[in-house]
């Protein structure tokens, strides 16, 4: 800081990006390809308003599925909002590019279904009636970011955050463009049985993209690289368990494992369009779980229900006419609540597909999954290009409304091999690698020394 005569106030000193000095010379000149792909600008006063967003349920539980909520908001308002786009980061960002009428506003968002009740231990429906959820919205007008502090940020004429918040535009826009996919951070994990390959131990490797907008030396990028990612292998829960504990039979699976491992997976019953969570297992086999539920009896004149006790199986069977082969002397999945069980034979039920696995790898698997996630440079390119080509990253609204567009090709960046340096070991003798690596075998050390 400068010091200014008379008390006055000091004045900032004047600062500016230190440039790069120079290239380095030696070695051969070759060019390569990089995973980034060169982004266009062609609209330069371009200005992103950015709200954030308040999301609460009538009953102050904790709110899940906000992009849906949003989703159906804009559906709603779609007249109070001018019907324009907006990109959502799921959390409690909104932007737009154009500002709203109002710089604060509270949206009313109500979803409707109609559901049926349903016994404790089944599915069961009887009289259909409508369950809705009340969410109220609110959104706050919060600050501006123009587009073109991009550029001034690749000149060296930025000081401020504003590149950095329009690059977090950028990134919050294509995610919103992934849609139908697990979203982990920045990387997208597609169902698509292409990514998928099996590690073992019910254990599912799952290729995903990473992708973000960077700012480089050859100005803006889109970065796409690949990431590897452990999954259940989604299908029958029988199957899981056998071949996640290494059993071939049912009647080995060793259940105190299987409760911790299954806890809290979705799972989706064949004879429901549902999913459900597990919470735990029936404390007694599927033939000796009982349960209470309410019958009609014909033989009563008034047709008065009254209360019975009927085995899980009993009641899949006979009154759903479902045929159960290996459920009668396993655990039921509990899918209901700590009040209310819900009790589904363990053999009609499937994992639903992309539920992360978060639990230690053996090392066998660690090795596995490490074997399968490699990839020779040809196939890594293709990859890459097919990722930024089939998922269409450029094809957005708000990306096009921004005169933002992305090529289909690598970037080529200058490079140079360097020549391969030369180690002198013991007898004074000159030591070149060989296929890029030294095998020290039957070698000496150019000078021994003892570590205490």
């Amino acid at each position: 800081m400068e010091e200014v005569s008379g008390g006055s106030c000091p004045k900032p000193a004047k600062r500016s990006i230190i440039g790069r000095p120079g290239f380095g010379s030696s070695g051969d000149p070759i060019r390569l390809l990089s995973n980034h792909f060169k982004v266009s600008v062609n609209v330069t006063d371009v200005v992103f308003y950015q709200y954030s967003v308040s999301i609460t349920a009538e009953d102050n539980r904790f709110v899940d599925e906000k992009r849906k909520i949003i989703d159906r908001l804009c559906q709603t308002y779609s007249y109070e909002l001018a019907g324009k786009s907006f990109a959502y980061d799921g959390e409690k960002t909104l932007y737009s590019l154009v500002r709203l009428p109002q710089s604060w506003k509270q949206f009313t968002v109500v979803f409707e279904e109609s559901i049926a009740k349903r016994f404790a231990a089944t599915c069961k429906r009887s009289k259909r009636r409508l369950r809705s959820e009340t969410f109220k919205v609110e959104i706050v007008y919060a600050a501006k970011i123009p587009l073109n502090s991009i550029a001034l940020s690749l000149q060296g004429n930025e000081t401020n955050n504003n590149a950095r918040d329009a690059l977090r535009v950028l990134d919050t826009i294509l995610k919103n463009r992934q849609s139908g996919c697990l979203l982990l951070r920045q990387t997208f994990f597609h169902d698509d049985p292409k990514n998928f390959t099996d590690v073992g131990g019910g254990i599912t490797g799952v290729r995903g993209y990473h992708s973000s907008f960077r700012t480089t030396q050859g100005g803006l990028s889109l970065n796409i690289d690949m990431s590897m990612t452990m999954f259940l292998t989604p299908g029958p829960v029988i199957d899981f368990l056998k071949a996640n504990q290494n059993v071939q039979d049912p009647c080995s699976i060793d259940w105190v494992k299987a409760k911790s491992m299954l806890k809290n997976l979705r799972v989706k019953p064949r004879h429901r369009k549902m999913e459900y969570k597990i919470i735990g297992l029936s404390q007694n086999v599927c033939k000796e779980q009982y349960f209470s539920m309410k019958v009609r009896s014909h033989d009563c004149a008034n047709g008065e229900p009254h209360v019975v006790k009927i085995t899980v199986y009993e009641y899949f069977t006979k009154h759903c006419g479902i045929e159960l082969t290996d459920s009668a002397c396993l655990p039921c999945l509990d899918v209901g609540n700590t009040k209310r069980p819900i009790y589904l034979p363990i053999e009609l039920c499937t994992l639903v597909p992309l539920q992360r696995y978060t639990k230690a790898l053996s090392p066998t698997l660690r090795a596995s999954l490490a074997a399968s996630s490699r990839q020779n440079p040809q196939d890594r390119k293709r990859t890459v290009i097919d990722a930024v080509r089939n998922y269409r990253c450029d094809d957005d609204s708000l990306l096009s409304a921004s005169g933002v567009s992305i090529e289909r090709q690598m970037m080529q960046v200058d490079s140079r091999v360097l020549e391969t340096p030369m180690l002198r070991v013991g007898n004074k003798e000159d030591f070149l690698p060989r296929n890029g690596r030294w095998n020290f075998n039957y070698k000496t050390l150019f000078k021994t020394t003892c570590i205490d």
